[in-house]
């Protein structure tokens, strides 16, 4: 099938059966090794490795010429295949070798700046330069196949629930809600700005409007925003928006997409998936992404320990535990480390206590002087400790120790080793708040976006009590990162109108902006919801890695630049003029 005027076969497929066949490979010289009388080279292509052989006896010439070839040289190989007297069984084609009769290179290379081999030497910063090199690492080359055979099963599912691909713009209108924007400005129309599309937002539910009642994208999307390893300024979204359906619709459809992905790309079945509210999640696990592949969930403490004396619990707000099982051997000097790491400034916490339950059954805390043994069994029975576990408890702010608590629940998740990169625990978190206080502007904010609906039994509740409103709202988690997020939309324009007033628009803010997304829904908008997958995390989750970079072709770094490509760059004096833009001169 893959057979060309250069190569009749590549150097993945050649097996035992194969044997005697004449065959040419086309590839790159991977390895050469030089033994006297025999000289062996491993031909790389995309598909795998095979070793040609030469011998000095038979063919010298050839044996010499081959001899002379450096690494990564492109190379064209024609010759019998033979059976190995040292077999590799590693590698599919591992039972065979190629005693070749002629041999050419197609192009030569300069010495690579770092060894093509899964375990290279080269730096993250080099191999992001030669990104190119990168790629042909077999285990970066297999990162880019998963990630298309996710795309390729992504459009299988939803082709077969009657969605359609629709491609959106990606020269839009710049809105000042969500993360910062990349903007684009226009010649035609000097002094006025395009923006990069942070998602197709609008233009999805443009199309339910239009009639398109089942759409999905992937998507390219943007974010000028501060990097980290699962985050890049261009990212990729499956994008889905249905009509004339409620949450439970949504949670259906698209948790038989991520099953199927499972099952096709990885062999797994997974089972319904669970569901959690925000405010489960936030009171047991300290976040809205939990990850549920382990317990030492959060008890709550302020009835059991106040009152007794310890300033530091007294004077908290909030008193919360996890039991950490097996761990009552932890040392001094462990345990130290635990309290340096929520002392860190990033969490906040002022310290650390402890309780051991230890193997011979007494319990021994780092309070003993406030809490006798009666009340230490308390302890234990609240959380179901037994002989051979730790108590780890935080006070203070109940925001910040959630926060600290959620942190150190997942390190000794990791130091448990309990957060397994094979086993995969997804769920559906729900029933977000529909709004946020932000101090700093003294007005709400949406948490999700302005379209977000309320639950219908909430909306009385917007005008007095607009903290407390639900949003009819899901995101799904996996191994407590965040794949997808959506909601049902506002598709009644009166609703939208006051949820505009509640987020601090005026009227004439809301028209300018959003007046034709506004002014589509004069005109029959039905009711509608979707759901946005961050692809890249979903195929880095797929993987087993921490790092979405992997899993794109050509990423930037953790400036926002690809150091391949030398971008961002300054351009032109004559494009800004074109531009009417001037830049201000450096002080």
């Amino acid at each position: 099938m893959l057979k060309t005027n250069h190569r009749t076969k590549t150097c993945g497929e050649l097996t035992i059966n194969d044997i005697n066949e004449e065959v040419t490979l086309c590839g790159w010289l991977h390895k050469s090794r030089d033994l006297g009388g025999m000289t062996f080279i491993d031909i790389r292509d995309r598909y795998g490795i095979t070793q040609l052989v030469f011998n000095m006896e038979t063919n010298a010439d050839i044996c010499n010429k081959a001899r002379s070839f450096g690494r990564e040289y492109v190379i064209k190989a024609t010759g019998i295949v033979a059976e190995r007297s040292n077999k590799n069984l590693k590698i599919p084609t591992g039972e065979i070798e190629i005693t070749v009769t002629d041999i050419e290179v197609l192009n030569v290379s300069k010495l690579p700046p770092f060894t093509i081999e899964e375990n290279t030497d080269g730096g993250e910063e080099q191999r992001m330069k030669y990104r190119y090199l990168d790629l042909r690492r077999d285990n970066i080359r297999k990162n880019i196949e998963l990630r298309h055979k996710m795309a390729q099963q992504t459009r299988i599912y939803l082709d077969g629930q009657a969605f359609i691909e629709v491609e959106t713009p990606v020269l839009i209108k710049s809105t000042p809600e969500g993360a910062r924007d990349f903007v684009v400005p226009s010649r035609m129309n000097q002094g006025e700005f395009y923006a990069l599309p942070q998602s197709p937002q609008t233009f999805k539910q443009l199309l339910m409007v239009a009639g398109f009642d089942r759409y999905y994208q992937l998507v390219k999307c943007f974010r000028d925003e501060d990097l980290r390893a699962d985050r890049q300024p261009e990212f990729t979204q499956i994008d889905c928006e249905m009509s004339f359906v409620q949450q439970e619709d949504i949670l259906n459809m698209f948790e038989g997409l991520v099953k199927h992905l499972f099952k096709t790309v990885k062999g797994i079945t997974i089972e319904n998936l669970p569901r959690m509210t925000y405010d489960h999640a936030m009171k047991h696990y300290g976040n809205d992404k939990p990850d549920i592949r382990f317990e030492m969930k959060f008890v709550e403490m302020n009835e059991l320990v106040k009152g007794k004396g310890f300033k530091v619990f007294d004077d908290a707000e909030l008193i919360i535990g996890i039991n950490v099982k097996g761990a009552a051997d932890y040392t001094r000097k462990q345990l130290d480390e635990l309290t340096d790491f929520v002392k860190r400034p990033q969490l906040g916490a002022t310290g650390l206590i402890y309780m051991r339950h230890n193997t011979d059954g007494s319990l021994k805390s780092s309070v003993d002087k406030f809490y006798n043994e009666d009340e230490l069994k308390n302890w234990s029975a609240a959380f179901n400790s037994s002989a051979g576990d730790l108590i780890l408890v935080l006070a203070g702010n109940t925001d910040r120790i959630r926060k600290a608590m959620s942190e150190l629940r997942l390190e000794m998740g990791n130091r448990m080793g309990l957060r397994d990169k094979d086993t995969y625990a997804p769920l559906w978190v729900l029933d977000f708040p529909l709004l946020e206080w932000n101090e700093d502007s003294k007005r709400w904010h949406a948490m999700h976006h302005p379209f977000t609906s309320p639950k219908p039994e909430d909306i009385s509740y917007l005008n007095d009590v607009p903290g407390s409103v639900r949003a009819n709202a899901y995101d799904m988690v996996i191994n407590g990162v965040e794949v997808g997020g959506g909601s049902i939309r506002i598709h009644d324009k009166d609703l939208q109108k006051k949820m505009f007033q509640i987020l601090g628009f005026t009227d004439e803010d809301a028209q300018a902006q959003f007046g034709f997304l506004m002014n589509a829904f004069e005109f029959g908008a039905p009711p509608h919801g979707g759901i946005a997958f961050g692809f890249d995390r979903l195929c880095s989750l797929f993987g087993g890695s921490d790092s979405i970079r992997d899993y794109i072709a050509f990423p930037k770094n953790n400036s926002g630049r690809d150091v391949m490509i030398d971008a961002p760059s300054p351009i032109a004096e004559e494009q800004l003029k074109e531009l009417n833009i001037q830049l201000r001169s450096a002080k």
